[in-house]
């Protein structure tokens, strides 16, 4: 056991599990970063990883935080993310899941996730997704309405020794109106995108667009870029400076008069 199941995860010395940043951002879309941050509380001894695998895109989107932060910039948007390695737990995937909290994650064994009880999932959940998901939730009530949904990601370039053409994935659930509108703004851009790649529903990645906007009747999309894009600062400019207006447009056409362009 890696922790007693009445101890916190997270010490009241390292902070909430999740934030919000520009709460009050005048355009008619929130934003959520759901796996922003590699950060191993204490309490957790690294969860038994070595270096590589604590830096690895396996504890986190790599570049996803640093996008998030200038989208929310451009857009006037706020930004809900957390701030607990998704390996610790996984915020875009309800706690039944077995990948909420993965003993395995990509090539790296998570060896501090190997045999948890069911008092330690309970105890992670409670710490860090309850909390996540009670921000996100209160966030959005506080929103005017209508408001769009964008959850934002970052993906390996190679995937069990597989490359992956695709620059930026569009994602939808079960309602496609934000992903078909990002697409088709997308065209021209000399951006390689694709619908519903590298991953789709289908892999259980939706989580949150299903809980709390597809719920809500919300318009709602889940973008994946390629981590190698965005892996420096540079690469993030660039790439905030390229969806930022696709996103506005976006969100214009599916809210009028709530985006900024």
């Amino acid at each position: 056991m890696i922790f007693a199941p009445d101890s916190p995860v997270l010490s009241s010395i390292e902070g909430p599990a999740a934030r919000v940043l520009n709460p009050r951002g005048a355009a008619a879309a929130l934003l959520v970063c759901e796996h922003a941050s590699r950060f191993i509380p204490a309490s957790l001894n690294g969860l038994g990883l070595d270096a590589a695998a604590a830096r690895s895109h396996a504890a986190w989107d790599i570049g996803a935080m640093e996008l998030s932060v200038e989208l929310s910039g451009a857009l006037d948007a706020p930004l809900v993310y957390s701030r607990v390695s998704r390996l610790v737990y996984d915020c875009n995937r309800p706690p039944h899941r077995p990948d909420a909290m993965p003993a395995q994650s990509e090539v790296f064994a998570i060896p501090g996730n190997t045999g948890l009880s069911e008092a330690d999932r309970d105890r992670r959940a409670c710490d860090i997704y309850h909390p996540f998901r009670q921000l996100l939730a209160n966030t959005l009530e506080a929103r005017p309405d209508p408001t769009v949904l964008i959850t934002i990601h970052s993906f390996t370039p190679i995937y069990q020794g597989k490359t992956r053409d695709v620059e930026l994935g569009i994602l939808h659930d079960s309602d496609d109106r934000a992903a078909q509108l990002l697409l088709r703004a997308v065209d021209g851009s000399g951006l390689r995108a694709a619908l519903n790649e590298p991953y789709s529903a289908t892999d259980g990645v939706t989580h949150t667009l299903r809980e709390h906007a597809i719920a809500r009747g919300l318009p709602n999309v889940m973008i994946e870029v390629k981590n190698d894009l965005i892996d420096t600062p540079t690469g993030v400019n660039r790439l905030a400076g390229l969806l930022a207006p696709m996103l506005a447009a976006t969100i214009n056409e599916l809210a009028p008069g709530g985006g900024r362009s």
